[in-house]
């Protein structure tokens, strides 16, 4: 199917056209249709997928078809991130590029006198952090009365950092009668309850399942130890062909860190999290599409947003605490059916994240057991506290015997196990 199939009318056509849009990708083939149609929707695939303009076209068409909609905001987008924010109003903005529509993005972090005066000059849809939009809510700069179309975009981010209940609240000023999208890498058990709370008879598209990741990354793993880390990174980015590398760490500290080390070893890097400027984390993110810095590390709150589909690289620094995560993570890479490689670090620590990952994903992870920092893995206290940890309960007999021989299983044992298993395949 071609765009030029689907029931979308000229101006948007030509728009997309332009930018060179033909063939919709799963989650748009599916979505549109209904959307159009005005059905809710409640849709689940990771990122790189399309989901904005599964969205995003169907709510200019239904905006600029509606003659006899009233003048305000006729359709609200909210988004985790200021950087996504950011890069729905620009999909906006081109999608909308032959019609009178007036599409407005607000975040934190900057002043809101020109989101405030842009407010008061009109706009149809609003593009919006939950924090920045329920603030100017309250100060009555936003009217939410003629609201027709309501999106929740990455809900499992909005979940994961505590926005859900300012969410809720934004909800609450709306009109019960309006077309609820919800659009997310993940589906956790409390987004679904959250949408049958609001939804009305919704279709559900899934392009992909939760746990899977994408056939064109190539996923490997290496073990190595803590301290250890920095090191291994700085000798893999010697490799020149590692062309754009997206750099994932666990902590805000933690991504200044890997950053300050990774410049004094002359590599151009730079951080984004949430404790950088909104224009620290632009210049950032756009000195790195520009190709000015080969990496860019992040945190996973300040990824999501970071749209670029020339990604060659993503490394996983720390391995995330949710094994959902790493399956957002990788995705980033290898879009639109091209290539893409996903390197994760792990430490002893980390051993049973690496465990849950797998067992999410139904696959076995390449280990690379030669490298640089390989001796590492081996230097770590066969009395950790993390041998501690049983996988498989049986009988209560069968615990301690298993218990017993955990606890006495060392960092080597574990990563030669692993390999063996890997290598059996």
């Amino acid at each position: 199917m071609l765009f030029k199939d689907l029931d979308i009318i000229e101006p948007i056509k030509k728009a997309l056209e332009e930018e060179g849009y033909k063939k919709p990708t799963p989650i748009q083939e599916k979505s549109i249709p209904y959307l159009l149609q005005g059905h809710d929707l409640l849709g689940c695939a990771q990122t790189g997928t399309g989901k904005t303009a599964s969205f995003a076209i169907p709510i200019l068409q239904n905006i600029y078809k509606d003659k006899s909609s009233a003048k305000g905001i006729k359709a609200v987008i909210l988004a985790p991130t200021r950087e996504l924010a950011i890069q729905i109003e620009e999909n906006f903005e081109i999608y909308s590029k032959y019609m009178n529509i007036k599409n407005l993005v607000i975040f934190g972090g900057v002043s809101q006198n020109p989101q405030t005066k842009a407010l008061k000059e009109g706009v149809d849809i609003l593009i919006a952090t939950p924090g920045r939009m329920l603030d100017l809510y309250n100060q009555k700069f936003i009217d939410l009365r003629n609201v027709k179309y309501f999106v929740l975009d990455e809900a499992d981010s909005m979940l994961d950092m505590g926005m859900i209940h300012d969410v809720k609240r934004i909800i609450k000023h709306m009109p019960n009668k309006r077309q609820n999208i919800f659009f997310s890498a993940t589906m956790p058990k409390e987004i679904s309850k959250l949408a049958d709370s609001i939804f009305k008879n919704p279709k559900k598209v899934e392009v992909t399942p939760v746990a899977s990741t994408t056939e064109t990354v190539d996923q490997s793993i290496y073990f190595v130890g803590k301290k250890q880390k920095k090191d291994l990174l700085i000798d893999l980015l010697k490799d020149k062909s590692m062309e754009s590398v997206l750099v994932f760490s666990r902590t805000k500290h933690g991504a200044n860190k890997i950053t300050t080390q990774l410049i004094n070893s002359g590599i151009q890097s730079a951080a984004i999290h949430g404790n950088k400027s909104q224009n620290a984390r632009q210049l950032a993110l756009n000195n790195f599409k520009e190709g000015k810095i080969r990496v860019l590390v992040a945190t996973d709150i300040a990824a999501r947003g970071i749209d670029i589909d020339e990604l060659s690289h993503v490394i996983n620094y720390d391995l995330p605490e949710v094994s959902e995560t790493y399956v957002h993570r990788i995705g980033r890479t290898g879009r639109a059916g091209k290539s893409g490689v996903a390197i994760s670090f792990c430490s002893m620590e980390e051993r049973d994240l690496h465990k849950s990952i797998e067992k999410l994903i139904k696959k076995q992870i390449r280990v690379v057991k030669d490298h640089s920092q390989s001796a590492s893995a081996n230097d770590v206290s066969t009395n950790d506290k993390n041998n501690n940890r049983n996988d498989n309960k049986k009988s209560s007999a069968n615990n301690k015997k298993n218990t017993s021989s955990k606890n006495n299983r060392n960092w080597k044992q574990y990563r030669k196990k692993t390999v063996k298993k890997v290598s059996d395949k």
